[in-house]
């Protein structure tokens, strides 16, 4: 009976953390909110693409080649005459596979690097945090084209390349919070009890580096995103006909800018509104949960409060 009423009691508290996050996130923070609903709509429309697209994204010859936009295909066709509204609504399917992907697979390998180095400390935190020096000191963009021209090209591999670049970098952060939380008095008094090493991790240690956790996830995705399209763009990343934003730009937009600029207009305009709405969602969830912000509330429009008749503050003090 009493563990059913702990568990209903974290339960509880768990669904109060979450609905207050999303409370505050409504009131305080109007960019962070239009992020979310961009987001929103961004993971609705990729769940949902069979069924909003007219056209399967590799039909060819639905309408004239490299065709403006009209009432039936409002975004235009591309050079094979495939309907670009199609093609950009599972492009953002794609774009939301790899970018939860990589975000999860980052977000599990940085926990598990960054609490296990910050946790145990000593020559293991000395030879790991050399070895992501050196993973650091390599070009991101020169990394992943290697790894990527030995894997081959293809969503799998950009997911897992993608989420090792991202992950073994974010350990740093994660060790941080880490070391931080050890100098804390209830670390140490559990310590002390006699507490198993794996109750102090679950119960003191990865509760409190829950919140840049979350602000890592939602950042990681954005940049996987934009990432993703990069090399597309270049291309070495999702082979055609799948179709990705960057590799829409890459194999119409760039060839036929002049002669249908719509087909780099598109692609780019989407890749840019999700990218710009899934950093605002994370700056602000970033600002709610930093605990040096929570003075302020992190709002954009914080009130000064004025100081009473007669009394100055000395700016030497």
């Amino acid at each position: 009976m009493a563990g059913f009423e702990a568990t209903a009691t974290r339960e509880t508290k768990t669904r109060s953390f979450w609905a207050d996050l999303l409370v505050r996130l409504v009131k305080e923070k109007p960019l962070g909110t239009v992020g979310g609903v961009i987001v929103l709509l961004l993971l609705l429309v990729g769940a949902l693409a069979p069924v909003l697209a007219p056209y399967n994204y590799n039909d060819t010859s639905v309408c004239p080649r490299l065709s403006g936009p009209s009432a039936e295909h409002p975004l235009g066709c591309d050079q094979l005459g495939r309907d670009l509204f199609s093609r950009i609504i599972y492009g953002a399917r794609v774009s939301v596979i790899v970018g939860l992907s990589v975000s999860a697979i980052a977000t599990v390998l940085s926990t598990f690097i960054g609490v296990i180095c910050g946790f145990i400390g000593g020559k293991l935190d000395l030879i790991v945090q050399r070895f992501v020096d050196a993973w650091l000191c390599i070009p991101p963009l020169f990394l992943i084209l290697t790894l990527i021209a030995v894997t081959g090209p293809g969503m799998l591999q950009v997911i897992i390349v993608l989420g090792l670049l991202f992950g073994i970098g974010q350990s740093r952060i994660v060790r941080g919070a880490t070391i931080g939380i050890r100098s804390n008095t209830y670390f140490e008094a559990a310590k002390v009890i006699g507490c198993k090493t794996g109750r102090i991790l679950l119960r003191h240690v990865l509760p409190n580096v829950t919140a840049p956790i979350i602000v890592l996830f939602t950042i990681t995705t954005g940049s996987a995103i934009l990432t993703e399209a990069t090399i597309s763009f270049l291309g070495f990343g999702i082979p055609p006909p799948t179709p990705s934003w960057g590799g829409m730009l890459s194999e119409a937009g760039r060839r036929y800018m002049l002669m249908a600029p719509h087909l780099a207009l598109w692609p780019g305009l989407f890749l840019a509104i999700v990218v710009y709405g899934i950093n605002m969602l994370g700056d602000a969830v970033r600002d709610l949960l930093d605990p040096r912000l929570r003075g302020g509330l992190g709002r954009y429009d914080v009130a000064v409060r004025k100081l009473p008749k007669g009394v100055k503050i000395d700016a030497w003090q």
